[in-house]
């Protein structure tokens, strides 16, 4: 049963100035292993980003504290996006957002990326 989908799009070349400008930017958004496997390339920091946010909608309002319209306590790096390349993309979950996916039934995480044309796309299916 879907419990979830989310889909985001990042813009690459205003992902790439923001992560210019905001040098200590990467290691608030990726993981060491994702940061390594990006390797400096935006369009692929861009493509995890969206993936990350894509997760987040496909949970809904499960990490939104009923007093704050923000997510409460989860990071960036509590989505980590694995693979690439040849290997198919896989998401592995920890902290707050495994909790919110665990409370929700989300067991079983589909994804899909893409970059075309200056944008990077993520289609997330969480599954129970």
């Amino acid at each position: 049963m879907i419990v979830g989908i989310g889909v985001d799009v990042v813009d690459v070349a205003r992902l790439a100035a923001r992560l210019e400008a905001v040098p200590g930017l990467v290691p608030r958004l990726l993981t060491g292993a994702e940061a390594a496997a990006c390797g400096g390339r935006a369009r692929s920091v861009a493509a995890r980003l969206a993936a990350k946010e894509a997760v987040l909608k496909a949970l809904g309002g499960a990490l939104a504290d009923a007093d704050r319209p923000t997510p409460a306590g989860w990071r960036y790096r509590d989505i980590e996006v694995r693979g690439g390349g040849s290997v198919p993309p896989r998401l592995v979950l920890s902290g707050v957002v495994a909790s919110a996916a665990a409370g929700l039934g989300a067991r079983r995480w589909h994804l899909s990326l893409a970059h075309d044309a200056g944008i990077a796309q993520a289609f997330v299916v969480a599954e129970s």
